[in-house]
């Protein structure tokens, strides 16, 4: 996208034909047109060669797509860093979706026990999403939970328990009628505490979100995770 003081303007769009303004590819479009910020929402296949096409072409980024991990990151951040680029990086670009991130959080500070259920439409082809995946990771930074029944004494399936990423365990549910839910769960002696974001149909609860990142993006060099580093700050 091109910005200016009165907005944004889309420059490029890619697509598998090219078309006019539509390009076979993210390194075709950054060569043909004057580009400020990249916003990816494609798909975990293809993010990652998105991405860092536009880094090394000095493109700052906005990433919507879930697929790189916390590894991806990190090797993004430097590059982004040498190369003086800023990049957003959000599983979710809901504002509400950010708060109840910065809300769990918070209860993380206080609480020892908690799993996060990851919903989404049958035909997401990752798990678990970036939303579920960005969440468990801020958590870590905060503490990981504490576990009644190591993972090596249960009976039964392991994989039953969900997945573990940054310490917190992640339970992927597909089915139609879901876009992307997520809910985490936090348990205690007596009481639950249940956290949940979901979204209807409409696209209209990321817009806010996207076009924030896009005006923050070059703020800072580096990767910048979550949409509550932007709304609230002291993350990255």
């Amino acid at each position: 996208m091109s910005r200016s003081s009165a907005g944004q303007t889309l420059a490029d769009a890619t697509a598998s034909q090219s078309d006019g303004f539509i390009y076979a590819s993210v390194s075709e479009a950054l060569q043909s047109s004057e580009v400020d910020v990249l916003v990816d929402h494609t798909s975990a296949s293809a993010v990652r060669e998105n991405v860092w096409a536009a880094v090394r072409a000095g493109v700052h980024v906005v990433i919507g797509s879930s697929g790189l991990t916390a590894g991806d990151y990190a090797e993004l951040d430097h590059l982004a860093r040498d190369k003086g680029v800023g990049v957003v990086a959000a599983g979710n670009f809901s504002i509400m979706a950010a708060i109840l991130q910065r809300a769990a959080a918070l209860a993380a500070e206080h609480l020892n026990h908690w799993e996060i259920l990851d919903y989404a439409s049958a035909d997401k082809p990752d798990v678990p999403s970036g939303t579920s995946r960005e969440l468990a990771e801020t958590l870590a930074k905060v503490d990981t939970p504490d576990s009644a029944v190591p993972l090596s004494q249960l009976g039964g399936p392991v994989e039953a328990r969900g997945a573990e990423v940054a310490g917190t365990r992640i339970h992927s549910v597909r089915l139609p009628s879901f876009l992307v839910t997520t809910e985490i769960i936090f348990g205690g002696v007596g009481e639950r505490l249940i956290m949940r974001h979901d979204p209807g149909e409409s696209p209209n609860p990321y817009v806010g979100g996207t076009l924030l990142a896009i005006r923050k993006a070059a703020e800072v060099p580096g990767v910048r995770r979550g949409l509550d580093s932007l709304l609230f700050g002291g993350r990255t």
